[in-house]
């Protein structure tokens, strides 16, 4: 049976780069890995993984992809051209690597030229609950977190004092062993001793052969002002200590805003509901509004209604990434008077009567809403 053209192989153009070429044998390999096709569809994978293997070999190698592409296979022929040499095998290895990345996740970190791999630490989270008034303003604050320490018993050595740690024979103390993966044999971190290359035959009683102990430590955190509710700051290298050697993780502090008495925070702005008679909204008048910063004065116009927004510019929180602080938003409730008197009852009657004989210009909506409700009901 006729070869099939190299390019064709592959799935691209004879004018290919050699990243999609590259590309392209990691999607075949990926898909026609025999590993990934067990069954019936063994024999088949495993012929067109060889096709793609082939292909690559020789189109990754830039003297062999010219003499194919001049001469055909007689070009790559090993019978005629002394076989194919080890030019590309880097290149090929380089690929061969990166699909062994994806389809076995091996993880990546360790020591160049192998050896104990080394892995960085988890990161750690803290919620910590702030006041309104310490997100507007900022503050220096002290939290308590976890940490490792060495243990003082055996000096770090995981070992019970007098004895002494020894070389995994599982991996010989490199920390990885080799396993195979159908054709392949791929580098996995040792069941043995989870990587770290030894074995503590007697274990410190004080860590449990860990060679660290658990600890609390006060950590100082600066709370920038005007950060909001959902923001985290990242404390760096305060997270759990790695593995081997490696970093550790970072701390990252998530803010919760507690909830406050008068105001309502929303982005940079403010907003609070301010009660006031409803003598005063119908003659108007002054009144104090609260601010983050005291108190200011607003004043009432005649005749105010229920819901009237008062801004207040400035008055809000300058974000952590604004130019100008925002509003505070007064939002004005008429209140309904209760438990009143007889005379106040009597007062209030011969007054409702003097508006209803003023007609509609005391009540600016009245009018309206006794329109709409003929309109609903006819």
């Amino acid at each position: 049976m006729a070869k099939k053209d190299y390019y064709e192989t592959l799935g691209v153009p004879k004018n290919a780069s050699e990243e999609e070429i590259k590309k392209a044998y990691r999607k075949l390999a990926m898909k026609h890995h025999p590993d990934r096709n067990q069954g019936d569809t063994t024999s088949n994978a495993e012929a067109k993984f060889k096709e793609a293997k082939e292909a690559y070999e020789m189109l990754s190698d830039a003297q062999k992809r010219a003499a194919y592409d001049q001469h055909g296979f007689a070009g790559v022929d090993p019978n005629m051209r002394g076989g194919p040499g080890a030019e590309g095998f880097g290149g090929f290895a380089e690929a061969f690597g990166d699909i062994f990345g994806d389809m076995f996740g091996q993880q990546r970190g360790g020591r160049p030229g192998g050896g104990r791999q080394v892995y960085r630490g988890s990161d750690l989270s803290y919620a910590m609950e702030i006041t309104l008034e310490e997100a507007a303003r900022g503050k220096d604050a002290q939290i308590r977190i976890p940490t490792w320490e060495a243990c003082v018993t055996c000096h770090g050595s995981g070992a019970k004092p007098g004895t002494q740690a020894k070389a995994c024979g599982g991996c010989g103390g490199a920390g990885t062993v080799q396993m195979r993966q159908g054709f392949f044999s791929v580098q996995q971190t040792c069941p043995q001793c989870r990587g770290t290359g030894k074995i503590i035959p007697e274990p410190c009683t004080a860590c449990q052969g860990q060679g660290k102990v658990k600890k609390q430590k006060t950590l100082e955190v600066k709370i920038p002002a005007g950060i909001d509710d959902g923001m985290r700051i990242r404390s760096t290298g305060n997270g759990e200590p790695g593995t081997n050697g490696g970093p550790a993780g970072d701390l990252y502090i998530e803010i919760r805003m507690q909830k406050h008495d008068i105001f309502e925070r929303d982005g940079d702005d403010i907003h609070c509901s301010v009660p006031v008679s409803f003598i005063t909204a119908a003659l108007g008048g002054e009144i104090d509004v609260p601010t983050l910063s005291g108190k200011v004065s607003i004043d009432i116009p005649e005749g105010t209604q229920t819901g009237k927004q008062f801004r207040l510019r400035g008055k809000g929180i300058k974000g952590v990434r604004a130019s100008y602080p925002g509003d505070l938003y007064c939002h004005v409730t008429a209140e309904t008077p209760v438990k009143l008197t007889e005379h106040q009852r009597k007062l209030l009657r011969e007054l409702d009567e003097s508006f209803k004989k003023g007609g509609g210009k005391h009540s600016p909506t009245g009018d309206n809403w006794t329109d709409r409700l003929k309109k609903f009901f006819s």
